[in-house]
């Protein structure tokens, strides 16, 4: 066989192997020992809970929740973004590089903007 052949049925086994051992230890680790009533309820402080856990949520949880991961997002653009700036400054296109990072961040600026003005991110509204 192959040198890479045996690297593959390494990662193989390896892929089969880590999950097993895993689960065997989580569940030899996680065996209740005596857990009583107050223990299994809801975060375990001891209360009972004062509201269903099925209750709705504002819509405007979500709407945060949305705008987050938008920006997140851009967040996770910029970084790549940034090593091809600096891999292309003594080029000619660096430029462009630039300038359409800019256009990017300036639309999102904008839907920023819009949704601070139409109060989108004030949470007692």
């Amino acid at each position: 066989m192959s040198q890479s052949a045996w690297g593959l049925i390494l990662l193989f086994g390896a892929a089969a192997t880590v999950p097993v051992v895993m689960l065997t230890l989580s569940w030899i680790a996680g065996k209740p020992k005596g857990r009583s009533l107050t223990d299994m309820t809801p975060y375990e402080c001891g209360k009972k809970p004062f509201a269903s856990a099925r209750q709705r949520f504002s819509v405007k949880f979500y709407l945060i929740a949305m705008l987050f991961i938008i920006f997140d997002i851009e967040a996770a653009f910029l970084y790549p973004w940034a090593v091809q700036l600096k891999q292309q400054s003594e080029r000619v296109s660096s430029g462009f590089i630039l300038v359409e990072m800019l256009i990017f961040i300036a639309i999102l600026a904008a839907g920023f903007g819009y949704a601070w003005g139409r109060g989108a991110l004030d949470w007692d509204r």
